[in-house]
C-alpha cells in the first residue's frame, strides 16, 4: 500500500472517484467475471456496460447511467451558420478515450487533472458543424450549470497558451481522506488487521505509541474502513454528482 501508488486519486473528479470504490466491490468484480457481456447486469451498479475492475480511474471508461452531471451531448447542427465551427476530433486537447455502448460514443478528455465527458451522436462526423446540448428533465438547471463548467474547461484547455503539463487544483482534505479510505479498504480486503492498516497508513512508531482500545487512532482507522465500505457498497453513487 505504497502511498505513491495512490497519489493519482487526489486529482480525480466525482465520477472517477466513484469508480475507484465500485471496482473494489467483491460482488461487482464477480459480476464482471460472470456477466461482462450482459448490459442488463450493469444497471444494478449504475452503469450501461460493465467495466473491467482491474483498470483504475486513469484507464477505465465507466459508462454511467444516467450520465453524470456535466456530460455534454454533441449533435450535428441541422441549420449551421456560415461561420460554424466544425467538430475536429484530432484538435481536441488532452488524452482522448472513446467507448461505444451500442447507442452512442462516449468521449472522455483528460488533461491537467481534469476529466471532461461528452456523448457523441451517431450522426456526428468529423468536420460537421455541431451543437452542444443537455438532456431536459427536472434537474435541467443543474445540468446547464454543470455543462457550462465542462465547456468553459474545454475552452481553457483548448486555448493556445494552455500548458499541457499544467498542474490541477491543490487537493483538499476531502481528497486526502478518500486516498486513505481507499488504502484502508485495500488493506482489509487483502486480509490485514486494523492495526496493520494503521501501521501502513501512519507508521509503526505512531501505532506503538497510540494504539489502545479506546484510543483516537484506533477509532479513526475503524471509521476510515467503515466509511470506505459504505462508499464501496453503494454510497459511490453520491460521488457521481460532485466534482470531488
Amino acid at each position: 500500500m505504497d502511498v505513491a501508488a495512490y497519489l493519482y486519486v487526489l486529482q480525480l473528479d466525482g465520477p472517477s472517484l466513484a469508480w475507484e470504490y465500485l471496482r473494489r466491490n467483491p460482488e461487482y468484480r464477480r459480476d464482471w467475471h460472470l456477466h461482462r457481456r450482459r448490459p442488463r447486469q450493469a444497471r444494478r451498479w449504475g452503469l450501461r456496460l460493465l467495466e473491467d475492475p482491474d483498470l483504475d480511474a486513469r484507464d477505465a471508461i465507466p459508462d454511467w447511467f444516467p450520465d453524470p452531471p456535466g456530460t455534454v451531448l454533441v449533435l450535428p447542427d441541422p441549420d449551421p451558420p456560415h461561420d460554424a465551427v466544425p467538430f475536429q476530433f484530432r484538435d481536441l486537447p488532452g488524452e482522448k478515450r472513446l467507448l461505444h455502448d451500442g447507442h452512442r460514443l462516449l468521449l472522455i478528455l483528460r488533461l491537467a487533472g481534469r476529466t471532461l465527458r461528452f456523448s457523441l451522436s451517431p450522426e456526428l462526423a468529423d468536420g460537421m458543424a455541431h451543437v452542444y446540448a443537455v438532456r431536459a428533465d427536472r434537474k435541467r438547471e443543474s445540468h446547464w450549470r454543470s455543462a457550462g463548467t465542462t465547456l468553459a474547461a474545454l475552452d481553457v484547455l483548448h486555448a493556445p497558451h494552455h500548458a499541457a503539463g499544467a498542474a490541477g487544483e491543490r487537493p483538499g482534505r476531502t481528497m486526502q481522506l478518500h486516498l486513505r479510505m481507499l488504502q484502508a479498504l485495500d488493506g482489509v480486503q487483502s486480509g490485514a488487521s486494523h492495526r496493520q492498516v494503521a501501521e501502513l497508513l501512519y507508521g509503526a512508531d505512531a501505532v506503538a505509541e497510540g494504539w489502545y482500545s479506546d484510543g483516537q487512532l484506533r477509532s479513526h482507522v475503524r471509521r476510515l474502513i467503515a466509511r470506505g465500505r459504505k462508499l464501496m457498497q453503494g454510497g459511490y453513487r453520491r460521488l457521481l454528482h460532485s466534482r470531488r
